[in-house]
């Protein structure tokens, strides 16, 4: 499994994620550049001393990762509260990759567009809310997939 967020804005959100799959032992990639600073030294005085256990990855573009994840022969779950499918219907895999997108705009439409729609899961919430805390939302989604997992090598 592995979480990805697409051009992370809120340092300390992305620091909880972060946090969040160094203890859940999978990788976290960032697509496209954050808004703001990930450098050794950055990290470093935010007190993020369990960075250097995270394993991190780069990539440029959406289609870098994309295309990277495809060849790798994993499905990437788009986290979206336009998302037809509830998360818990989906049977997760351990190759499984979740995107999620800004805190405060999402995933862009071109990154909808032509993705299997079975493959746009939501979390549901009330109607009258906007959003999710990203932190919260991919700590819902990550365990969820995990427990799936567990499940199945220990039923």
């Amino acid at each position: 499994m592995e979480v990805a967020l697409f051009r992370p804005e809120i340092p300390p959100n992305t620091g909880n994620i972060a946090r969040l799959c160094v203890n859940a032992g999978v990788p976290m990639s960032i697509v496209g550049e954050p808004s703001f600073d990930l450098s050794e030294k950055a990290v470093r005085r935010a007190g993020l001393d369990y960075w250097k256990d995270l394993e991190l990855y780069r990539y440029s573009s959406w289609e870098e990762f994309r295309d990277q994840k495809h060849a790798e022969g994993k499905r990437i779950f788009l986290v979206s509260k336009f998302g037809k499918k509830v998360y818990w219907d989906v049977s997760f895999t351990s190759q499984d990759v979740f995107l999620f997108g800004r805190e405060t705009s999402g995933l862009p439409e071109e990154i909808h567009k032509g993705h299997p729609s079975d493959q746009i899961i939501s979390i549901p919430m009330a109607e009258a809310s906007r959003s999710i805390n990203l932190s919260n939302a991919v700590a819902i989604i990550l365990y969820e997939a995990l427990r799936q997992e567990k499940t199945r090598t220990n039923p």
